[in-house]
């Protein structure tokens, strides 16, 4: 199957649920979303690159909680 960059991209279909399924669902901020993002992708797109993303957004949210 051809990997669809904008429905149904590789790096976030590898899971038995879709970030964006799992952070509707849970009914996440901006902030909760990217974190949940950022770490279910590193792997398959921006290794460290992702994780560091999420480190961001995680500080972020401790700051303002």
């Amino acid at each position: 199957m051809k990997s669809n960059n904008i429905n149904k991209p590789k790096h976030y279909t590898n899971g038995s649920i879709e970030p964006i399924d799992y952070i509707t669902a849970n009914s996440m901020n901006f902030l909760e979303g990217n974190i949940v993002k950022y770490v279910t992708r590193y792997k398959y797109k921006n290794g460290k690159e992702d994780l560091l993303k999420a480190e961001f957004y995680l500080k972020r949210l401790i700051k303002e909680n």
